[in-house]
């Protein structure tokens, strides 16, 4: 049961009260106010004619946590809510979530057309694993030039990528053009809104078909486990080209049985997903990780302006610092991306950007360890603050031509900031920057030591 009868995710309440209410599952047999934690691989059958019901789907009950777990159930309707959608998905993680989500379109002897700017474990999981399954991508030059996207288009074509907030150089997209390109075409468009989350902008609202999230990062909140989910917009018509998605107009249980859009209707993609794609492959989410993640979005808002508070103070900050080039930060009336952010993103730009330093690797390398308060790691939307230097970790399999083509600079350092107190933050970075002064300025004082004689160990 639930606390309302007044149903979520249809304008009746505000954003603060979906994300503390919406899914949750009210312990019947002890009256536990959260949703309990259902650590079981399987559930029980009360008769063989029961479990024949149960697989062949005419009770809607549970049958094995691989394809469904009363926790996972009450996060996947409480994300479904606060992304406007028709049904969600949870799997094991970020990387998970996009891959079932296009496994679920596309299949051997595909296209699809992606933005340029993307996270780059995406660019390598489409370029390399997908490549290996038959499956192209193609990356779009410029994302806002129409008469691109429409050149691009092959007779294969079957689905359009993005990022809401790419990472970590913050172009943003126009969603809304690419959307109407998209409809256009008659080909669903996938949104990765991990940067932003449904708090600064819910992608369906602006045309998109289907949302996928790192929920490891902002979703949760506290870096403490792995989350992916997949929500469907269920404004996506699949049956009206069975040519190009036979997967959900053709019988889903052998000859003279009805398909997945028959059956399931705005809700066909996201069934199919779940059965076919992630239930088979098996990225499970582990009902402990949902339940971590259902205590991460009951603060989701209040945790996300403070995110961008932090950020919009840091970026300012860094864009007076001579010793920086550049801040991409699109809530900065400097950065290009700026009449998108005002127009889109009224909450908020998100907390994670790059800034470039003049003096390049050195500089980067100073300044990174020269900060206390911020992490050195690989991650972001933690509420710790984060700091790590691009070139050198997750864009350093590229190269230097690569990385220069993408704006990864020898001097790009990428922050994700917390939610510490603003001052302090300010305060953590004028130590590394006046650490960069005294190394910049510094003079050797004596001529450098002969060389040890070199010892052997055996």
């Amino acid at each position: 049961m639930t606390t309302t009868q007044q149903p979520y995710g249809e304008g009746n309440f505000g954003f603060g009260t979906e994300q503390v209410h919406a899914g949750e599952i009210v312990d019947g047999d002890f009256g536990a106010r959260i949703t309990p934690i259902y650590l079981t691989a399987g559930f029980l059958f009360d008769s063989f004619d029961h479990a024949q019901e149960r697989f062949a789907g005419e009770d809607g009950g549970l049958v094995y946590t691989r394809y469904g777990n009363p926790t996972n159930t009450a996060v996947e309707a409480k994300l479904t809510a606060l992304e406007r959608g028709v049904d969600s998905l949870l799997v094991g993680s970020g990387q998970a979530a996009i891959t079932v989500a296009l496994l679920g379109i596309l299949q051997s002897g595909d296209h699809f057309l992606s933005t340029p700017s993307l996270y780059e474990g995406s660019k390598t999981l489409f370029r390399e694993n997908f490549a290996r399954l038959g499956i192209e991508v193609e990356f779009v030059s410029d994302p806002h030039d129409l008469a691109e996207w429409r050149r691009r288009v092959r007779p294969n074509t079957r689905a359009v990528y993005g990022e809401t907030i790419p990472n970590p150089k913050n172009d943003l997209i126009d969603l809304d053009l690419i959307a109407g390109f998209a409809r256009e075409q008659g080909l669903p468009f996938v949104v990765d809104s991990t940067a932003s989350t449904p708090y600064l902008i819910r992608p369906i609202e602006h045309g998109a078909n289907i949302v996928v999230h790192s929920a490891s990062k902002f979703l949760s909140g506290h870096g403490a486990s792995l989350a992916g989910v997949v929500v469907d917009g269920g404004t996506f018509d699949w049956g009206r080209h069975p040519q190009r998605f036979p997967q959900f107009s053709a019988p889903a249980g052998g000859p003279g049985s009805p398909s997945y859009v028959e059956r399931f209707g705005a809700k066909a993609y996201l069934e199919y997903t779940r059965t076919i794609i992630a239930g088979r492959f098996g990225p499970t989410l582990s009902p402990f990780n949902a339940f971590l993640l259902q205590q991460g979005l009951e603060t989701l808002s209040l945790r996300i302006e403070r995110h961008c508070r932090n950020a919009l103070a840091v970026a300012s900050w860094l864009e007076q610092q001579p010793e920086v080039l550049s801040v991409d930060y699109p809530g900065l009336p400097s950065n290009p991306s700026y009449p998108i952010a005002v127009r889109d993103y009224p909450r908020g730009t998100g907390s994670v950007f790059g800034f470039t330093l003049r003096g390049g690797v050195d500089d980067a390398r100073t300044v990174v360890d020269s900060v206390e308060l911020f992490s050195r790691m690989s991650h972001m939307g933690d509420v710790r603050s984060l700091i790590l230097h691009p070139g050198s970790t997750s864009h350093a399999h590229l190269s230097e031509q690569q990385r220069e083509q993408l704006g990864i600079h020898p001097g790009l350092v990428r922050l994700s900031i917390g939610i510490e107190d603003e001052p302090d933050l300010i305060a953590d970075l004028e130590r590394a920057f006046g650490a960069l002064r005294s190394a910049t300025t510094a003079e050797p004082a004596h001529e450098p030591a002969a060389p040890a004689e070199r010892v052997v160990f055996h």
